[in-house]
């Protein structure tokens, strides 16, 4: 049954996709960046939240609302989660007030139609390979990005991470927020449970979300204002996910 029900999902995330992504690329000629990820990008992200929801049986909770600015705040702000499965990629545009810019890897362009949407998209997509160029990139068109509106986010340790385990926390996203006086708001998501990472199979389950409150970049170093991100991060994943950590305390 739980393969039929991640089938299910997986053959709706795909469907859906063609036609979504096919109305995105004709009124990208016509319409704003904006309308194009109100119009089209937030409401094929939340149809496959829902699908997750109702097919997969995959629900969520979420604990600390209240700290995302509301849409009449246009302060900066940086988006920093944690990353153990594609799921929260989905999730954060769904619920979030204002349209969000990915920083993400250039081979994704590559993806007919969800690439070629991206693509379409006021997102920042690197080259990993090439790291100061890459830095320049986030650096430039992040602080522009802002300074229309949207918010940043970006997943600190680069990949999806093990359920249970940590992985390098890169200084990229303070290092941005650091330059452009932006607030860092880090984020604790225990997708693995339900989604794990390299899985095409859904466990019906509860994903807990906890969103931390805005840290000010101002006057900080990108080093041990990352530092701060990463405890918080670890220390609530902890609190929202003990079993996953069940082996620190043998």
């Amino acid at each position: 049954m739980r393969f039929i029900r991640s089938l299910l999902v997986f053959t709706w995330i795909v469907a859906i996709v063609i036609p979504y992504g096919i109305a995105l690329l004709i009124a990208s000629l016509f319409v704003s960046k904006d309308n194009l990820w109100w119009w089209f990008a937030a409401p094929y992200l939340k149809s496959v939240i829902g699908a997750a929801r109702w097919i997969g049986g995959v629900r969520y909770r979420v604990e600390g609302m209240e700290n995302l600015p509301s849409t009449e705040d246009m302060q900066r702000v940086i988006l920093c989660p944690k990353h153990q499965s594609t799921w929260e990629t989905f999730f954060f545009p769904s619920i979030t007030p204002h349209p969000l810019a990915y920083v993400f890897k250039k081979e994704l362009l590559s993806i007919p139609i969800f690439g070629w949407c991206m693509g379409r998209l006021d997102m920042v997509h690197i080259d990993r390979s090439k790291k100061s160029a890459a830095w320049a990139k986030v650096a430039s068109q992040g602080r522009a990005l802002m300074d229309k509106g949207k918010w940043i986010i970006m997943f600190p340790e680069g990949t999806r991470t093990e359920r249970g385990k940590k992985g390098h926390y890169k200084t990229g996203a303070t290092r941005l927020a650091v330059d452009t006086g932006a607030s860092v708001i880090p984020i604790a998501v225990a997708s693995a449970r339900c989604w794990p990472r390299r899985s095409f199979s859904f466990i019906p389950g509860v994903i807990d979300v906890s969103i931390g409150k805005p840290i000010s970049a101002v006057g900080r170093e990108p080093g041990e204002l990352m530092d701060e991100v990463e405890q918080w991060i670890e220390t609530e994943m902890r609190r929202i996910d003990p079993e996953a950590y069940n082996n620190e305390a043998a």
